[in-house]
């Protein structure tokens, strides 16, 4: 299944994310710094530029194959908001606020990883004030555990919350940066807790001293 858009839609994208990286001061990641498609990236969330940057980094090949997992209420608000966040950047988005059986979150995720795209995902469940890493909520282990041989890639974002605060609409220009970990694995036994202290510690390892 192809999940970016094709010709004059990929080419608005290339230019897109030249400029995201341009703006925020992040390069391009490297393919070999990557697992190949399908994999989870999980980060921080501190600003509305979090996956836009990740998507950004991706090389071309792993962008057009990723699907960041984003809030219902928020990106559909407006059309322009849905517009970028279905056109441009093929967000998989879920419902946050009146969750039932039928609007259940995981179940489009799992459907998007199985049609062989890969995911961007926020364990913290809700934006940083101060940029500082919260604790996870329990959405990535239901994840991992529905596709347990998928690989969960680490991503740290910082700085961003201080280019495009929490509740500000226009980006400060300042240089963010973004490390990649080493993939994590999913172990059957490991609890749920053991797992999620075990991802954030991937990732809050990654910060810079």
């Amino acid at each position: 299944m192809i999940f970016g858009a094709t010709d004059g839609m990929s080419f608005t994208s290339e230019l897109l994310a030249a400029a995201i990286r341009l703006g925020c001061g992040v390069r391009l990641l490297p393919d070999e710094a990557l697992p190949v498609a399908p994999c989870v990236f999980f980060a921080n969330h501190s600003s509305h530029l979090d996956f836009a940057t990740i998507w950004a980094a991706l090389p071309p090949a792993q962008r057009h194959r990723v699907r960041p997992v984003a809030g219902r209420d928020y990106w559909e608000k407006t059309p322009l908001r849905r517009w970028l966040a279905v056109r441009v950047f093929h967000a998989v988005l879920i419902e946050r606020q009146k969750v039932t059986v039928a609007t259940n979150p995981l179940a489009p995720m799992v459907a998007a990883l199985d049609a062989g795209a890969s995911l961007i995902v926020f364990p913290e469940g809700t934006r940083s004030a101060d940029g500082k890493l919260q604790p996870f909520k329990s959405g990535l282990h239901h994840l991992a555990r529905a596709r347990p041989t998928t690989p969960l890639v680490p991503i740290f974002l910082d700085n961003l919350n201080r280019i495009l605060p929490k509740g500000d609409f226009l980006p400060v220009p300042l240089v963010a940066t973004l490390a990649v970990g080493a993939p994590l694995v999913f172990d059957a036994v490991e609890p749920k807790p053991d797992f999620l202290a075990r991802a954030h510690h991937a990732l809050a390892a990654l910060q810079r001293p």
